[in-house]
């Protein structure tokens, strides 16, 4: 979702009103309208089931406000530089990841965490993590949830400012990934394998999932679907949805999520089609090498953040509350696939 959109941006911005800061101390209720900030948590509620997997209503509630803060207000820190590929501050970050997913009880995929990619002019690695499927058959097939971690560095100043923190592009699908790497880390709930793939140089060319994806096909992997989280740090603007699908045409990928959902967490948005973002992120690699299922899930919606690709993409513009709404949200559907006897996913 990367350069081609830049015209289009440059028009909403001469339009655009100016961000609408949202308020990161207002908890989203679960049982509020998807995408949209709800009455805050009473306190009993929140203190009985934060980071617990409880239910309350029909919703998870395991990722919290202040866990979506830890991860992003490193990530999309001044410390990191932008975490542009080939950089101290992106190393920080991996090193951040990588300790992570430890923490949680997820391994390295390969020797390693890192993999360096074989296709980027200097040092550049993605951070690949697995977790085993507890069915003794289903374990062999695998599902794939990525993110890209990089951003774009440092940049042209702008009102003094030369670092593009990228919190919507991209901490905020990573800390996506990373919490829900922390679930089925600790529930272990998945019987198919969960491999977690946070790419770098995504702002290069989509390098390192297409340096994964090549890897993984070469290695035989039986990959079921990838599962791939973009710009997801503020909520969309007067949507019936929680997040949209980019290729939602293609495949039965949104009304499955939607099945596991319990209601339309996952919708289309018309933009997605007509600047065809199917093939602008990390999803597209694992398409064209395995021909299965593989789209991303994102609210950028092209009305609701206007410092794409600027320095003002910072974490407080973001939304912590909806970021944790999204985790939440998806916990069910990532739990669906990857334990549905058979592959239900398929394109159309």
């Amino acid at each position: 979702m990367k350069r081609t959109l830049t015209s289009f941006l440059l028009v909403l911005l001469l339009v655009s009103c100016g961000s609408k800061k949202l308020n990161n101390e207002t908890v989203l209720n679960p049982d509020g309208p998807d995408g949209l900030k709800g009455r805050i948590i009473p306190d009993e509620i929140r203190s009985s089931t934060e980071g617990s997997g409880k239910e309350v209503g029909n919703d998870i509630v395991f990722s919290t406000l202040e866990d979506i803060a830890v991860l992003m207000d490193y990530l999309a820190s001044d410390e990191l530089q932008g975490r542009g590929s080939g950089t101290k501050g992106i190393e920080m970050a991996a090193g951040f990841i990588e300790e992570r997913l430890l923490s949680s009880g997820v391994e390295p995929y390969f020797m390693v965490f890192k993999d360096t990619l074989e296709n980027f002019e200097g040092i550049a690695f993605n951070v690949v993590g697995v977790l085993e499927g507890t069915d003794p058959s289903l374990k062999n097939e695998y599902v794939v949830l990525g993110a890209h971690y990089d951003h774009l560095g440092i940049v042209s100043p702008e009102n003094g400012d030369d670092i593009a923190n990228g919190a919507n592009d991209n901490a905020s699908g990573t800390a996506t990934v990373m919490e829900l790497a922390r679930y089925f880390g600790r529930e272990k709930s998945n019987k198919r394998s969960l491999i977690f793939a946070f790419f770098s140089a995504e702002e290069k060319g989509l390098l390192g999932s297409r340096h994964l994806a090549k890897k993984l096909k070469a290695g035989g992997l039986d990959m079921y679907a990838m599962l791939n989280y973009e710009m997801v740090g503020v909520p969309m603007v007067e949507k019936d949805h929680l997040v949209y699908l980019t290729g939602y045409e293609l495949s039965n990928m949104a009304q499955v999520s939607n099945s596991y959902a319990g209601g339309k967490v996952v919708g289309f948005l018309p933009q997605a089609k007509e600047f065809n973002l199917f093939k602008r992120s990390d999803n597209y690699a694992f398409h064209q090498e395995f021909n299965v299922p593989s789209q991303t899930y994102s609210t950028f919606d092209f009305t609701n953040f206007p410092y794409y690709h600027k320095v003002d993409d910072e974490p407080s513009e973001m939304d912590y509350g909806h970021m944790a709404h999204v985790v939440n949200k998806m916990i069910p559907i990532v739990e669906g696939i990857v334990n549905s006897p058979v592959k239900e996913l398929k394109y159309n």
